[in-house]
């Protein structure tokens, strides 16, 4: 086996990095003495007598400054950072923290008698010690940058970055700081025509997007990285066409509402999904109103484990809740995200119940116990075909279980009530849809009722990866040899990322004041047979050859297209562009709770055929032969 060639370098910050703390406390130390000495001696250099005399009358100062500045320093979380990290934040914290510590003991040396201390050896000395520590520190990062540059001339594989906006330039900075993975920056493309000619980090710009497959047969490229979490599907798929057609290997930065915090790592670079090429429109969130009731909340969410309550656990515990109260059934599905969010956000008060929102008392008692101030209800059964066959689960899930949450939601004086919908709601051809648009009305009912809880409903279409969805059949279907399975060539679907989905949700809970039923703008529908088409290229074949398009007519329940709104409901913008809100629909609160009631009898009693009738009279657009 050969043996690793190790530098003195490798030595020294492996080391380094095992005494880290120690290492750290100790050289400030040093330099912070050093320091005073300094600062004494280029006050009063040439007079002797005055340096004896400071040190013999004020030799205490010096332990003093050292406990304000450790002390200092710890409290703004300085040992934490990495030396060869240094950048323009912890500066900025350096000269506070010095600063701050000064003033502490400047007042300190007043109080233990000290009136004739020369005070501005405190000034010297604390321009000595931001100098020292933080030069020191800094010299520390030019050597790492210096001796990671080795991986610009060495060997490795060879890099093309697309973009040279602040994504790419942190992909490349990450690349230049750890060599061993084997990365070689070659140089950027980007179409933005100030960026022509530039060098960042000493690479060149060396063209327009257009350019890639000439730029890539000419510099031997073996790999190219898109980093634009920015560009919309568009561009996307205008620049996926440039790397196909150069055949090197490419992959992408994730999208914006991935990059939550806006920070590009080089461990989140990942193959193009087919995500990137159907929407990556920015959101625009208000944080600030999404902040003023997610803020010291307690947050309960129903299906937590699954596509879209997972993700809303994740989203939420980035706005600082007093506590993330996950509710699911299947126990596999909210120990992952349990474990997740322990891992990620260690602070975070959670707690986790395995329940069925159907089980009033079990219901009754998480909210006894949790007092939640903000309900996001996403625990949904949503297969269509599934639905269709057990119309009794449906209802008893999707109608039940979503009263039984608002009804404990009003009883426990919850602030607010978001129930996740769905399109299939509208004009509703399945029992599915049916019961999502049922839920629909309660929630609108029990809003005009004059209760304290504020009720909404977010309702928008499919949402790409999502358990069941179609993307994760068709990729299973593309991995098997195919052939893959459309229902119908013109059949058309909404989609949107489930990242972007959620964040919508969260940004309509905080507009909603009661009532409204919030509509997501899913941007055109896309026709299933060519995403079929996109999902095969990507996976580097060739349809009609490698792959076989098999249409296999649509099942019970579904539509050859989905819609958004009922004919009567129509729609008003909201100050945000995605977000759109349906007029209310009269309803007669006394009779629906009596149709409810007696939907729930007929589920109980597993009376399927009449079941479907009573819906017709609740949902009188419900037409289980339209599709």
């Amino acid at each position: 086996m050969p043996r690793k060639n190790i530098n003195s370098f490798d030595i020294l910050l492996g080391f380094s990095r095992k005494y880290k703390l120690p290492l750290l406390v100790f050289s400030d130390i040093v330099l912070m003495i050093l320091s005073i000495v300094f600062a004494v001696f280029l006050l009063q250099g040439r007079n002797s007598a005055f340096f004896s005399w400071f040190f013999y009358k004020f030799w205490w100062v010096i332990p003093l400054s050292l406990a304000f500045r450790i002390g200092m320093f710890r409290n703004f979380g300085l040992y934490h950072w990495a030396w060869e990290y240094m950048s323009v934040r912890e500066i900025t914290s350096f000269i506070k923290a010095i600063a701050l510590s000064s003033m502490f003991l400047a007042v300190s040396i007043i109080v233990f008698g000290g009136r004739d201390f020369p005070f501005s050896v405190l000034v010297i000395e604390g321009l000595l010690c931001f100098s020292f520590l933080a030069g020191v520190r800094l010299l520390i990062r030019l050597w790492r940058e210096a001796h990671s540059r080795i991986g610009i001339k060495g060997e490795g594989k060879r890099i093309l970055i697309v973009g040279a906006g602040d994504a790419g330039e942190m992909i490349l900075r990450e690349m230049l700081k750890l060599p061993k993975l084997g990365y070689r920056p070659i140089g950027f493309v980007d179409d933005n025509p100030q960026h022509k000619g530039l060098f960042i980090h000493q690479l060149p710009v060396l063209g327009n997007c257009n350019e890639i497959p000439e730029i890539v047969r000419e510099k031997s490229i073996d790999e190219i990285i898109i980093a634009i979490p920015t560009a919309n599907y568009k561009e996307i798929r205008r620049i996926v066409g440039y790397c196909e057609e150069s055949k090197a290997k490419f992959k992408i930065v994730p999208g914006i509402f991935e990059l939550i915090d806006g920070t590009v790592h080089i461990n989140q670079i990942r193959n193009v999904e087919i995500e990137d090429l159907l929407g990556r429109e920015p959101v625009n969130l208000d944080i600030r109103s999404i902040s003023s009731y997610l803020s010291n909340a307690n947050v309960l969410i129903t299906g937590a484990g699954g596509s879209i309550g997972s993700e809303l656990c994740r989203q939420v515990s980035m706005y600082n809740p007093a506590k993330i109260i996950m509710i699911g059934k299947g126990e596999n599905s909210i120990f992952d995200i349990e474990l997740e969010l322990r891992n990620k956000y260690p602070y975070l008060l959670l707690a986790t119940y395995i329940a069925d929102v159907r089980d009033i008392d079990r219901i009754h008692n998480i909210f006894r116990k949790e007092s939640p101030d903000v309900v996001f209800h996403a625990a949904a059964h949503k297969h269509v075909s599934l639905m269709e066959r057990n119309p009794d689960e449906s209802v008893l899930n999707n109608i039940i279980g979503t009263r039984n949450i608002m009804d404990q939601s009003e009883e426990h004086l919850v602030k607010k009530f978001v129930m996740i919908s769905t399109d299939k709601a509208v004009n509703p051809s399945s029992i599915m849809g049916a019961t999502k648009r049922v839920a629909e009305m309660m929630v609108q009912a029990k809003a005009l009722s004059g209760s304290k809880t504020k009720f909404v409903s977010v309702r928008f279409g499919n949402v790409l990866g999502s358990r069941g969805s179609v993307v994760p059949i068709f990729k299973k279907q593309i991995a098997g040899g195919g052939p893959v399975t459309v229902t119908h060539p013109d059949a058309k679907r909404y989609f949107m990322t489930i990242p972007e989905a959620v964040q919508l949700v969260i940004q309509a809970g905080a507009i909603g004041s009661g009532g409204e039923i919030f509509i997501l703008d899913m941007g055109n529908p896309v026709k299933i047979v060519d995403l079929a088409k996109d999902l095969i290229r990507l996976s580097g074949l060739e349809e009609g050859i490698d792959i076989e398009i098999k249409f296999v007519g649509l099942k019970p329940g579904e539509k050859l297209f989905e819609e958004i709104l009922t004919s009567e409901e129509g729609a008003q913008a909201t100050k945000y562009e995605k977000i759109h809100v349906a007029q209310p629909a009269k309803i007669e609160f006394n009779e629906l709770i009596q149709k409810i009631e007696i939907l729930e009898d007929l589920a109980r009693r597993g009376e399927c055929v009449k079941i479907k009738e009573m819906l017709k009279q609740v949902v009188p657009r419900y037409n289980e032969a339209i599709i």
